[in-house]
């Protein structure tokens, strides 16, 4: 991606732009994370199981050099017999660090992104086999943040190392011609404190790292104005379709509404802008319904509708100006135009069916 095409990803990315990354396998993940987990097991390891792992191997040990008549070495089936108790001891002795790393590495995975099965990730793309893209992934901006996180880290390893080796020179001589069980403990007891200091310098890396491929992974997210506008477009469909749709659903919703003027009782009117057209039969209904409403041009049909169709019209511009604003077609009136509206249609059925108009 050019410097410009980033300048120009100025606009957070949509919700449906991270859900589409996620469904394609494109989630954060932080490196740094599974190694503190594994590091932690490591460490866990020398701490709680190692001493008692090594007791029993020191006595297996023991064992076959003080007594070695023990072990008879006379035929080849003797010396696998003799190779398989010691590859069962030091299993027992390995295996609670090798499932400790498998099951802290595979929660701190899942503990960053849940697993869900991509194929798109294995699907054969040019693009992977491209050196330009090799180079631009090994020297660009996220290849300068690995290797600057494995320089950290083989630095502090090697201070650590270093210090500890300089403070413990002499002891390290001395313990070279103990006993092998105390070699075995001065050895654990170094590899834990260099373990410990490990620690803590992998866990801010892995703090670090995985703040940064958050940030890194949303920052590579954004998206141009025009990509959110097209995005727009696409979900809620093109703006000049929608208006004309609109436009449709209006004209077929007008024209239903004129159809049901004939039907209606009496006309409310301001003189030429606004008209409501009302129905009232006690049979159907405790209250008036509106089955009509308009304004200028459509109030003029709904009143030459309905002198074609010999129903009273009531000039009454308050009155038609409150009730256009505040009830919608097919709604029964509010009860604070009962009275109103009630002497209207009083005058209604006392008046002759000649009646046309009624000022």
């Amino acid at each position: 991606m050019s410097d410009e095409d980033k300048d120009s990803k100025t606009e957070l990315p949509t919700e449906k732009k991270i859900r589409d990354a996620v469904e394609k396998g494109n989630t954060p993940f932080s490196r740094e994370v599974p190694v503190f987990a594994s590091t932690i097991a490591i460490y866990l390891f020398l701490v709680f199981f190692l001493p008692g792992g090594v007791a029993r191997m020191n006595e297996t040990l023991r064992d076959l050099f003080e007594k070695p008549e023990a072990w008879r070495l006379n035929t080849g089936g003797d010396v696998l017999s003799l190779f398989h108790h010691l590859g069962w001891e030091a299993g027992r002795l390995l295996m609670p660090v090798l499932i400790m790393m498998m099951v802290f590495g595979i929660a701190s995975s899942v503990l960053q992104n849940l697993p869900s099965p991509v194929l798109e990730r294995i699907r054969p793309q040019a693009s992977r086999l491209s050196p330009m893209k090799g180079f631009t992934r090994i020297f660009g901006k996220q290849g300068l943040v690995e290797f600057g996180k494995s320089l950290i880290k083989i630095l502090v390893v090697s201070l650590v190392v270093a210090l500890l080796m300089q403070r413990d020179y002499f002891a390290a001589l001395d313990t070279m011609f103990s006993e092998p069980a105390t070699l075995i403990h001065m050895m654990t007891l170094d590899v834990s404190k260099v373990l410990l200091i490990i620690l803590f310098a992998t866990a801010l890396v892995a703090a670090v790292d995985f703040a940064w491929t958050r940030y890194h992974w949303f920052t590579e997210l954004r998206m141009t104005k025009q990509e959110v506008k097209e995005e727009m477009k696409q979900a809620q469909g093109d703006p000049i379709v929608k208006a004309r749709m609109r436009s449709v659903q209006r004209d077929r919703a007008r024209r239903r509404m004129i159809a049901a003027v004939p039907r209606a009782t009496l006309v409310i009117a301001n003189p030429t802008h606004y008209a409501v057209a009302l129905r009232y039969v006690r049979e159907e209904g405790d209250a008036p319904v509106i089955v009509a409403k308009g304004q200028d041009l459509v109030a003029l049909k709904i009143r030459e509708i309905a002198e074609e169709n010999d129903i009273p019209v009531f000039e009454d511009p308050p009155l038609a100006r409150s009730m256009f604003a505040q009830v919608s077609v097919d709604s029964v009136i509010p009860p604070v135009f009962y009275k109103a509206v009630a002497e209207l249609i009083h005058r209604v059925y006392a008046a002759s069916p000649q009646t046309r108009r009624i000022n």
